[in-house]
């Protein structure tokens, strides 16, 4: 009997151990995707935000910048960086900053791969992934022509930043940087300026990590595990929104933390209901950073694309948490297609992330 609970503990602690492994992979993945794309992405992203002409234009090259470097803060940094230089106005701004809230999912939903061989899982996985997706596309068809009609976001932004304005902002600094940053950088100066071969090297690397987590979670799914999530972390909604948001802006990574409820949900230890407010809370809380950053610079423009960010996402969660039931229908029968016949999935990714803003930017900007 002692033999047997000295076994336990340590397939536990071996667990905990390798599952603390695959997540720092994860992480490290995510973060040498990101760098990898930026180092032949951003000159990209620069010159498709310098180039919009109307707020359609403006949401697409939003989508596809995030998607081509994997981080919806750098687009939006970017965006700050040409409104604070008179480039564009922050009018033009507001569309770009709701299209990189759609393009920045997209690693949430590569990450629902790690599921694709087994149906049943994959059939749970892709929805939990794809109702962020919705949610964003959701809240910019209804909230992007109120905006081009009557400016409410960056009017509420322009009162808000005079409100604030004078105000000493605050910086801060992942915890995680310290632990990824230095490993990062030393693959990265291994790799040089092959930026295409690191992000397919990088793409490898997150879909083999959260494959192995997945399984390690899968051989813990115990009954003590499952109360754990369904009684503290998940137990309502305000509960699983607030940890959503403050998890969010402590990692400053929404892909990250987004990412990480798709293989719970996957693995059946939740269920897309639950997370659904864990989303909507990271949904916010990736702006916090932009908007403490922004608060450093003391620029008016700069303050206001950070709020209009923060508030597009407030009002997204005022909207469609109470009619929840329309993302999460639409996600629960992708999903169930998608189970069924996984091509699909593929077609998804490409149509929604690439195909589609491509061809929108062509047609629009001509």
């Amino acid at each position: 009997m002692l033999y047997h609970k000295h076994k336990t503990a340590f397939n536990i602690l071996s667990d905990v151990c390798l599952s603390l492994f695959f997540l720092y992979l994860f992480l490290l993945g995510i973060e040498l995707l990101s760098c990898s794309l930026k180092g032949f992405g951003t000159g990209f992203a620069r010159m498709l935000i310098s180039t919009t002409a109307n707020p359609f234009t403006g949401l697409f090259i939003g989508m596809l910048a995030t998607v081509i470097i994997q981080s919806s803060s750098v687009t939006t940094s970017i965006t700050v960086g040409f409104v604070a230089a008179g480039t564009i106005t922050v009018t033009n701004a507001i569309p770009i900053v709701m299209g990189a809230n759609i393009g920045t999912t997209i690693t949430c939903v590569i990450a629902s791969f790690g599921h694709f061989s087994v149906e049943k899982e994959f059939s749970k996985a892709f929805p939990a992934a794809i109702v962020h997706d919705i949610f964003n596309i959701l809240s910019v068809a209804v909230f992007l022509p109120i905006e081009i009609l009557f400016h409410p976001i960056e009017r509420l932004s322009l009162f808000l930043t005079n409100f604030l304005l004078g105000k000493e902002g605050l910086t801060f600094r992942s915890p995680l940087d310290k632990i990824i940053d230095p490993v990062s950088k030393r693959i990265m100066n291994l790799f040089g300026e092959h930026y295409m071969i690191l992000a397919v090297a990088s793409m490898i690397l997150v879909v083999f990590a959260i494959t192995f987590f997945v399984k390690v979670l899968r051989r813990t799914s115990a009954e003590k595990f499952e109360s754990l999530i369904d009684r503290y972390l998940f137990r309502n909604a305000l509960t699983a929104g607030l940890l959503g948001l403050g998890l969010t802006a402590f990692v400053q990574s929404s892909s990250i933390t987004t990412s990480l409820v798709v293989s719970l949900v996957g693995t059946q230890l939740t269920t897309i209901e639950k997370v659904f407010p864990y989303t909507l809370g990271a949904n916010l809380g990736t702006t916090v950073t932009a908007i403490l950053a922004a608060l450093v610079t003391g620029n008016v423009n700069a303050i206001t694309v950070a709020l209009c960010h923060s508030i597009f996402n407030a009002f997204g969660i005022t909207l469609w948490y109470p009619l929840r039931k329309i993302p999460l229908s639409l996600a629960k029968k992708l999903g169930n297609l998608s189970g069924k016949k996984r091509l699909l999935a593929f077609i998804y990714i490409i149509a929604i992330f690439i195909i589609t803003p491509v061809v929108a930017i062509f047609v629009i900007g001509r």
